[in-house]
């Protein structure tokens, strides 16, 4: 018994009552094509089941080119994001190529330097950024050339992307807030916080969630230091070591976003009497070390495979869709504590 026959061109062509050339010229992004009759050609060859889908998005019909502005710099978390990237990129049939562009750090002018290396082929573009006003339009002028956009990690609200690919780090940083005040058990005292850069909307929500837990349900937790360290580990380490002189009794450390192996140095050469909790995000190598060793409590991971192969799966989807955006799904985000380490 054979299986149903899959839809031609000529097929869609019938049902959207368009030629069959103006449906060959939307199915394969060539210019010449209303954006109306973009639509009802997408729209035909969806309900059709001409285009591919995987995990209920639909997919391009020919293979695309994309690439992406990851500022890895010594960043484990970041390494490992590209590095799933690449490799989940290979295995698609539906990725002609994959490029990650390394940004030299997280300014707009960085970014503006590494898109100018944008390929003629690019159809679709992922990108962690700052949200910024240059930023934002660097973001805007890729889409108005015709450039599907998401961002990663950090969102960028105001661009018009396509999709953001991430955790909810409001929710991340409250998260933090409450099991901090779990882990220490209606103790009162002082915490201090390691904040990678207010630059990113991600670590402005997650310090913004935590102290608002706080002040919700931990009134007798109070931050003392909030050091914006930009994710140098040597900045960490020098924050954490004044914290622990000036509050001997200091009872919580959360690391916002990078510099925590500073925070683990720290403790390990200060060995205060009582180690204070120390949570901090993303299962690297080391953060795998600092909670066997004991000198992490939690890592709360936003899981780097699942992001780099949502963030293609997207941008795969937007240039099958003619909708500027895609429906909003977050990244759960995982707690990992000594016990439940994950294989690597």
């Amino acid at each position: 018994m054979t299986g149903p026959t899959k839809a031609t061109v000529a097929d869609i062509a019938r049902s959207c009552g368009l030629s069959t050339a103006t449906v060959d010229r939307v199915l394969n992004n060539r210019p010449g094509a209303s954006a109306a009759n973009r639509q009802r050609v997408m729209e035909a060859a969806k309900q059709l089941g001409y285009l591919p889908t995987l995990d209920q998005v639909v997919l391009p019909s020919k293979p695309a080119h994309l690439e992406f502005f990851l500022p890895i710099g010594s960043n484990a978390f970041m390494a490992d994001l590209a590095h799933h990237i690449e490799d989940y990129a290979q295995r698609l049939p539906l990725v002609a190529s994959c490029r990650i562009h390394n940004l030299a750090g997280i300014s707009p002018g960085a970014l503006q330097g590494a898109v100018e290396n944008l390929s003629l082929k690019a159809n679709g573009v992922g990108v962690i950024a700052i949200d910024h006003p240059r930023t934002r339009n660097i973001l805007r002028e890729l889409v108005e050339a015709g450039i599907r956009l998401v961002t990663l990690v950090s969102d960028v609200p105001a661009a018009p992307r396509s999709a953001y690919v991430g955790i909810d780090n409001r929710v991340a940083g409250r998260t933090a807030a409450l099991l901090m005040g779990r882990f220490l058990g209606g103790l009162t005292g002082h915490l201090a916080m390691m904040v990678g850069s207010r630059s990113y909307r991600g670590h402005e929500e997650r310090e913004m969630g935590f102290r608002s837990v706080l002040a919700e349900e931990f009134p007798n937790l109070t931050v003392s230091s909030a050091v914006e360290i930009n994710d140098e580990p040597d900045a960490s380490y020098s924050a954490t070591m004044k914290a622990l002189h000036n509050e001997p009794e200091l009872l919580g450390i959360y690391c916002v976003g990078a510099g925590r192996s500073g925070v683990a140095k720290a403790l390990l050469e200060s060995r205060p009497r009582r180690k204070p909790v120390f949570i901090c995000h993303d299962l690297t190598k080391e953060t795998r070390r600092y909670l066997v060793d004991d000198l992490a409590d939690v890592v709360i991971d936003q899981n780097a495979r699942l992001i780099a192969e949502q963030a293609v799966i997207r941008l795969l989807g937007s240039i099958a869709s003619s909708a500027p955006y895609l429906t909003k799904k977050f990244i759960e985000p995982r707690l990992i504590f000594k016990e439940n380490v994950p294989v690597q």
